[in-house]
């Protein structure tokens, strides 16, 4: 994959050392492209993780800035001193659950730190293209499946969710009055190697590995459309290096999702076969702020984009234990 505009520039990725800001900053820095990243290593999860993801991004042309997106200064700081002219902005306070015990750690990296980035692009007036996550939670409460970017998303049951969608309304704003070009990403339940700890994939085959119960919640009816960490990637840079599929408004929206829903209990299936063991589960009813069922339309990212997911949860998972078994070292 090579950059639609030859390497010029510096890519700002914020959240670099995070699961998907990891391998983006990764994927652009094997393609030649300069990329500035920006991560603030809170301790929502081990932070030592974080910093394991950090020591491996070991290719020429990276920076990186231990900051927090709340802090304007250290922002305007890293605009003045690199001149990013394109953001892949991934950094937020992620979690459903969690949202729900500190809502203003949400509101304070999601909302205030979102805005925050966005003045200064708008102030730096270079910034040819900003691509941010968004999540599939933003589809909320809707009952119509597969989840379309056409779909109304005013019905969110998680702070998080609302964050996100916040995000999205914020991001349009933008793009309307100050001409920005904006691509929000709703990424579809990520999994893979370097991942994050609190989500399913890595505490279950953790759990397996270490013969411990795994916690299945909604009685393990539920589907996910699970999307693995590459494919992520290539639509994140596909996404990122399209500046031609805007209409009026320099804003859109593309879903990043599988569009092959798992059923939980098939993806805890897959994961025992891929280590070898058996999984003991503890059914427990649904959490605040989860859903049933997960599932991308991803008709208009293939149609604009040319992305597909090419990699499913066989494949994925053995790459996924492969690693938890090296890292960890079962």
């Amino acid at each position: 994959m090579s950059p639609a505009n030859g390497g010029r520039g510096v890519v700002l990725v914020t959240g670099c050392a995070g699961f998907i800001g990891h391998a983006v900053a990764r994927a652009l820095l094997r393609r030649g492209e300069r990329v500035i990243g920006l991560d603030n290593l809170n301790g929502y999860y081990d932070p030592e993780l974080k910093r394991a993801r950090l020591a491996t991004i070991t290719e020429p042309g990276f920076a990186f800035l231990h900051a927090d997106l709340v802090d304007r200064t250290a922002l305007a700081q890293l605009f003045a001193a690199h001149r990013p002219t394109r953001i892949v902005h991934l950094a937020a306070q992620a979690g459903v659950r969690y949202s729900f015990e500190n809502p203003q750690a949400y509101v304070d990296s999601n909302v205030a730190g979102f805005v925050n980035l966005l003045e200064c692009a708008r102030t730096a007036g270079a910034i040819e293209h900003f691509v941010y996550a968004s999540s599939s939670s933003v589809y909320g409460a809707n009952t119509k499946q597969p989840f379309s970017i056409d779909d109304a998303v005013e019905q969110p049951i998680s702070l998080y969710a609302a964050t996100k969608r916040a995000d999205e309304l914020i991001a349009y704003v933008y793009a309307v009055q100050f001409q920005l070009r904006l691509t929000g990403l709703r990424y579809f339940t990520v999994y893979g190697p370097w991942g994050r700890p609190d989500m399913a994939p890595l505490k279950f085959a953790r759990a397996i590995f270490e013969g411990k119960p795994i916690e299945v919640y909604g009685e393990g009816d539920m589907r996910r459309d699970f999307t693995y960490i590459e494919d992520i990637v290539r639509g994140t840079l596909s996404a990122l290096d399209d500046t031609a599929q805007f209409g009026a408004v320099g804003h859109r929206i593309y879903n990043l999702g599988n569009n092959h829903p798992e059923a939980l209990l098939r993806f805890i299936e897959v994961l025992e076969q891929a280590i070898g063991k058996s999984a003991h589960k503890v059914l427990r009813p649904m959490q605040p702020g989860d859903v049933r069922a997960t599932a991308a339309d991803i008709e208009a990212t293939t149609r604009d984009l040319g992305w597909r997911p090419t990699t499913g949860i066989e494949a994925g998972l053995a790459q996924t234990v492969d690693w938890v078994r090296q890292f960890y070292r079962y």
